[in-house]
């Protein structure tokens, strides 16, 4: 337990890494059955020097220690699916990456086998809803446009901050839907 600040939030090695967590922990803090969210990632230097009073108002000064600071956007519109909502979205050259947070239901690969052939996306998620070895998890995923990922995964049942799995590889369609934002 030596590497963990007082906070409980794991230290990470890489800025993105970070910003995942920090995301996560604040996503957490809300509870459980909440709707997406979006965030964009800002250099904080050039936040504190370019938007210094946005700053004051994100609780960053000098003290900051962070070089990506999360600014969460506008309400992600329920009524339409995230890949279509995602295609609409284009940042300023401000913005260094971008992060979301999703809640789903996820079975084991051991259920694959299992899953009823033929059936359409509302079929499919009602049919996982009642299978008896689903898990809720939320999914924090950040992409830089660089091009590096970085993903985070925090299981309902497993909800303390020890138990959060990091990867970059851990959610690609959703990772590949966020780097199309910068694309165009």
């Amino acid at each position: 337990m030596d590497n963990l600040p007082v906070d409980g939030t794991p230290l990470a090695a890489s800025p993105l890494t970070r910003a995942v967590l920090e995301i996560d922990e604040y996503a957490a803090g809300l509870g459980w059955d909440q709707p997406a969210r979006l965030f964009a990632l800002v250099d904080t230097a050039r936040l504190r020097a370019q938007e210094p009073s946005l700053a004051e108002q994100l609780g960053i000064d000098d003290s900051t220690t962070a070089s990506l600071t999360p600014v969460e956007q506008d309400e992600v519109p329920a009524e339409v699916p995230l890949d279509e909502f995602l295609a609409t979205i284009g940042w300023p050259d401000a913005v260094a990456g971008c992060a979301m947070t999703v809640e789903r239901l996820m079975l084991p690969p051991s259920a694959e086998d299992s899953v009823p052939e033929g059936m359409d996306e509302a079929q499919l998620a009602k049919w996982v809803a009642g299978h008896p070895d689903r898990q809720e998890v939320r999914m924090t995923v950040a992409v830089l446009r660089d091009g590096e990922r970085e993903s985070a995964l925090r299981l309902r049942e497993k909800d303390a901050t020890s138990e959060v799995l990091t990867g970059s590889q851990l959610v690609p369609g959703l990772a590949d839907a966020l780097a199309a934002t910068f694309e165009g």
